[in-house]
């Protein structure tokens, strides 16, 4: 049997106990219903931190003027893109550190302090000085506040999704989990229509001066609701049960992976195309219709609006959808159709117009199947005393592999090969990953969370 160290039950006082005591991989307990409260602060909290970041690729082309040289654009924008994806290269550092003590004293505090290290990142961004005013200390600064949404983005999926998952009913499981995604795609597309509206009514001279500066300081009043929000909740019967029978895990990480490196590396899988699409679909689309397709700026902040609209809108129904037919069903159609229509929607994406918009529709609607259906399946995954660390860590491993990669890899490669259609293959690559994975998977629908 596994061994774990054990804790206090005390979730504020948690220490390391002298004694050893199996850990048995029982049933959590499993509530009957939901509060509502639950539903809406896993969503609010996910709204937040990904509004916060989500602004920053909506605005990278400017930010691209703003922080860094312009002698050459596109290495500007390059640079702009690999801050872009440092954030991601964080993302398991604050991952692992939040959900080290949220795994050990509870995910309350650990998701409040997420949104709180966001808000208080973007609200540093929306101040900074340009290249301008100070030369390059302008991009370290730059560099430093996307760390800082990195660590902060890091430890907010993770711990939500096991919140809410400890909350939910085994047969609601892929819908209540779902709404979190959904929060976190609503927060994006605010950032889309806030955008979209800025660039809509202020003239190109203004937006590039101070108006993509609006977004970013609009994060901290935002942050505070949130926060506020996260302050209210309590802690799931699920998590109660173990630290009352000391089964607390003192190192989640060292347990992670001693017992549950399976898991972990079918996570990763999962994560993989889930992240190269959403970042084409939501963010590198943008960048590609206006610097290759050379369609309006505006016409392309409202396209990917409408886009993440839809998503948002079927997202939860394809997480019905998994707690009717299972998770496996949903993964292997996602990757099947990715691996199949990228190529020709890119293909006829390049037409520009509203066949271009279409196209990214499709892309989106891909995205909002995985979303729906990852985080449950992810969730059923991992025991109780070890949830936060392993959603989070494999999670953000694939945030880190395909995530914050994408825009960069796909501007790299439209770039080198002077080919509109190379970022599709990206996409096919990152399908196969994922629907291999899927293919090893357990189905968990409707099945009680281990303990």
């Amino acid at each position: 049997m596994q061994e774990a160290r054990q804790t206090s039950p005390s979730f504020a006082n948690a220490t390391h106990h002298a004694a050893h005591a199996p850990i048995r991989e029982h049933d959590a307990p499993a509530p009957a219903r939901i509060s509502p409260r639950i539903v809406i602060a896993g969503a609010v909290g996910s709204v937040v931190e990904y509004f916060d970041f989500g602004v920053y690729g909506y605005v990278a082309v400017l930010l691209a003027s703003q922080f860094f040289s312009s002698g050459d654009p596109t290495s500007a924008l390059l640079n702009t893109l690999a801050a872009f994806a440092i954030a991601f290269v964080m993302r398991p550092i604050g991952g692992l550190v939040f959900s080290h003590f949220g795994d050990r004293l509870g995910r309350k505090n650990a998701l409040a302090a997420t949104v709180l290290l966001m808000s208080a990142a973007s609200g540093l961004i929306g101040v900074l000085p340009t290249y301008a005013a100070i030369g390059v200390a302008a991009s370290v600064l730059l560099v430093i506040a996307r760390c800082m949404q990195g660590i902060a983005a890091g430890g907010e999926l993770g711990g939500a999704i096991a919140f809410v998952a400890e909350h939910s009913p085994a047969n609601r499981r892929g819908l209540l989990c779902s709404t979190t995604q959904t929060g976190a795609l609503a927060g994006v597309l605010l950032a889309s229509i806030l955008v979209a509206t800025l660039n809509q009514v202020l003239s190109k001279e203004a937006m590039a001066s101070w108006g993509w500066r609006v977004p970013f300081i609009l994060a901290i009043p935002i942050g505070v609701f949130g926060l506020w929000i996260r302050s209210r909740l309590t802690e799931a019967k699920a998590f109660e049960a173990i630290a009352e029978s000391h089964e607390i895990e003192s190192a989640p990480v060292v347990e992670l992976f001693h017992a549950h490196r399976k898991p972990l590396l079918q996570s990763i899988g999962l994560s993989m195309l889930l992240f190269a699409m959403y970042y084409v679909a939501y963010v590198y689309v943008n960048i590609h219709l206006q610097r290759t397709v050379h369609m309006s700026p505006q016409a392309v902040f409202w396209g990917t609006t409408i886009t993440l609209a839809v998503s948002v809108a079927f997202m939860p129904l394809f997480g019905l959808l998994s707690d009717r037919i299972g998770r496996k069903p949903v993964f292997v159609g996602s990757s099947v159709a990715a691996a199949v229509i990228s190529v020709p929607c890119f293909m006829f994406m390049n037409e520009g117009g509203m066949t271009a918009l279409v196209m990214q529709g499709l892309l989106g609607l891909i995205e909002s199947a995985l979303m729906g259906v990852a985080f449950s399946t992810m969730a059923e995954m991992f025991p109780t005393r070890v949830r936060y660390t392993g959603v989070a860590l494999g999670f953000n491993i694939g945030a880190v592999v395909t995530g914050g990669s994408a825009p960069y890899v796909c501007t790299w490669l439209v770039a080198t090969t002077g080919s509109p259609i190379s970022p599709a293959w990206f996409l096919v690559g990152t399908a196969i990953i994922t629907l291999l994975t899927t293919l090893t998977l357990k189905e968990t629908a409707g099945t009680p969370l281990k303990s």
